[in-house]
């Protein structure tokens, strides 16, 4: 495998492959690095859904030099991911974590879809063998799961333990469960965000949870003159969230942030606010669930300096 890996390196003229301009800019969205898992493993996302769009689809498969060029670029990607994002030295990471998004895929009818995946796979398993710690399927359809269960017999114990699924309903839970929420994009039920300009993926997520028609208080203390930001989400939402800030001093007023609104099931968003401190004093924060099922919250705050113009 090894000697069939190197011939075929020279054949695609790998070295040269990363010379090559390939770029398509909508792709960018289709296969990206973002975050670590909890290990320290690269996590790469695969977001085939995104190929609905009938241009971008067009764009990679609308003929043979397009589809040979989708399979150069891919390849191109991985090669690269390979040598910036992994170590191999005898105690480096040297391997990644692939998330396959299953929301939207183009059906069986995408032929050109299908045969070019098939293909990448097809060389990507030849040649880049154990490359992957962990590989997680995310928004499953029924249908794929129960194809899954077809297959399954087929392949060896060791890369089926690599193998998770989750449905839609089970998404961000499971990704959290090798993946801290800092690290998860918001587009997955986490709390990261590109060019955020006040959380970075090493500002940690505080995880709790709800209990059924119970309510969560959370409190910020904040000191005087700063700006406290802080963001939640809970996942499935359903729930109501309010925000006051509560002087230290006792003749003081208390003042509201945030009225009691109520977010429901659909509503896939953050939420982030901020309030500039003018007292000594602490923001509380109130997430009632009303629901009998229990709720994941996930939250984070920070105090940040007041500029004069602030």
């Amino acid at each position: 495998m090894i000697k069939n890996a190197v011939i075929w390196r020279k054949q695609f003229a790998i070295e040269s492959l990363l010379e090559e301009d390939l770029e398509v800019p909508e792709l960018e969205k289709v296969v990206f690095y973002h975050g670590q898992d909890k290990e320290g493993h690269p996590v790469c996302y695969n977001v085939y859904g995104e190929f609905q769009d009938q241009e971008l689809y067009a764009k990679a498969f609308g003929d043979d030099e397009k589809r040979e060029k989708f399979l150069r670029w891919r390849i191109q990607f991985l090669e690269k991911g390979i040598r910036q994002q992994l170590d191999f030295s005898p105690q480096g990471v040297c391997t990644m974590v692939q998330i396959t998004d299953l929301k939207n895929v183009p059906g069986p009818g995408k032929k050109e879809l299908r045969q070019a995946t098939k293909k990448a796979l097809s060389l990507l398993q030849d040649n880049y063998p154990e490359f992957v710690a962990k590989q997680i399927f995310i928004n499953v359809p029924w249908w794929y799961l129960a194809y899954n269960r077809v297959m399954s017999p087929f392949f060896t114990q060791r890369t089926k333990s690599k193998f998770v699924f989750a449905g839609p309903s089970k998404s961000a839970e499971t990704l959290f469960k090798y993946i801290a929420p800092e690290q998860v994009p918001v587009q997955y039920g986490g709390l990261s965000k590109d060019n955020d300009p006040d959380f970075t993926t090493s500002d940690a997520v505080n995880e709790t949870i709800i209990k059924p028609t119970g309510k969560h208080i959370i409190e910020f203390t904040a000191t005087e003159k700063t700006l406290l930001v802080w963001e939640l989400r809970v996942l499935g939402w359903d729930v109501s969230y309010s925000a006051e800030f509560v002087p230290s001093a006792e003749e003081a007023y208390t003042v509201l942030v945030q009225k009691a609104r109520k977010f429901t099931s659909n509503d896939e968003a953050y939420v982030k606010n901020s309030f500039k401190v003018g007292e000594p004093g602490k923001v509380v924060l109130t997430i009632s669930n009303a629901t009998t099922k229990k709720k994941k919250l996930l939250y984070r705050a920070k105090n940040k300096p007041l500029t004069e113009s602030a």
